[in-house]
């Protein structure tokens, strides 16, 4: 075996592609060929030992990062947290509807709708995200 030819490689896993033909989500113990971007994973073969040791370190950062727990400071002012769960906080918000001639235009909080709850939580890539949580 040269260690050039993927050919050359024998994985457990085949190559799974979503509906949409992208790859599968990673999984611990996937075939990097597979999962990766084609671009990542024959670059990173490309480089040397300090280099993947940066790297590594980089998506180390990358990983916790995304993975750190929503904080309350990160809320809106107006959120009213009711509950938080491990992947957030459920909140109460008063919300403006859009209309151009409805009440809560003028944005006093006795003019607004709701409250309604919230869900806000961080996805895949580490972003803050809100989504409407009914009856929760």
């Amino acid at each position: 075996m040269t260690g050039n030819d993927e050919s050359e490689h024998e994985y457990e896993f085949e190559h799974e592609r979503e509906s949409d033909g992208r790859p599968a989500k990673a999984r611990r113990g996937a075939d990097p060929s597979a999962v990766l971007p084609k671009y990542l994973y024959q670059g990173l073969q490309k480089q040397d030992v300090e280099t993947l040791q940066v790297a590594s370190e980089f998506i180390d950062r990358l990983l916790d990062e995304r993975a750190r727990p929503v904080d309350q400071t990160e809320l809106p002012d107006a959120a009213d947290p009711i509950s938080q769960t491990s992947e957030g906080y459920i909140v109460e918000e008063y919300v403006k509807c859009g209309k151009d001639n409805c009440k809560c235009t003028s944005g006093a909080e006795a003019e607004m709708h709701g409250p309604y709850k919230y869900r806000y939580y961080r996805d895949d890539t580490g972003t803050l995200q809100k989504e409407y949580a009914d009856n929760e």
